[in-house]
């Protein structure tokens, strides 16, 4: 979905050698939310990750290493949102996008994409090949 959002870093603390995380909080199925069943046994799950958040919006980005310590494994979400008017004034999403890669034994990776351009909208997903890991 993208390189780290301009203003994130990761932090000493992002580094997690467990075996997953999800929103700080270990979690070792992140790698298979939107992984196809089907594809299980053609990718190594990642070992351990690295976990990126950005500060200014609603965004976050894990990246997933093997043995080797080379990424198998990256995804991020990321919510746009814009003021709403009137006295609740709840955030309205204007955009949201959701990627994971894995990295194929044949060296090619699977993308998994979803997003939508606005809220209440039904976000459109789709599957692709891919010679390079996605940013």
């Amino acid at each position: 979905m993208n390189s780290l959002p301009g203003n994130a870093c990761p932090s000493s603390s992002n580094l997690v050698k467990e075996p997953g995380c999800k929103g700080g909080t270990p979690d070792a199925r992140i790698w298979q939310e939107d992984l196809p069943a089907e594809w299980l046994n053609a990718i190594d799950p990642p070992l351990y990750y690295a976990h990126y958040r950005e500060y200014e919006i609603s965004a976050e980005r894990a990246v997933g290493y093997d043995a080797d310590d080379k990424p198998c494994f990256t995804c991020h979400r990321f919510l746009l949102t814009q003021s709403s008017a009137g006295e609740t004034a709840q955030p309205v999403v204007t955009f949201s996008e959701r990627m994971a890669a894995w990295h194929l034994r044949d060296e090619r990776r699977l993308v998994f994409r979803r997003n939508s351009a606005n809220h209440g909208s039904e976000p459109a997903s789709f599957y692709a090949f891919s010679s390079t890991m996605p940013r």
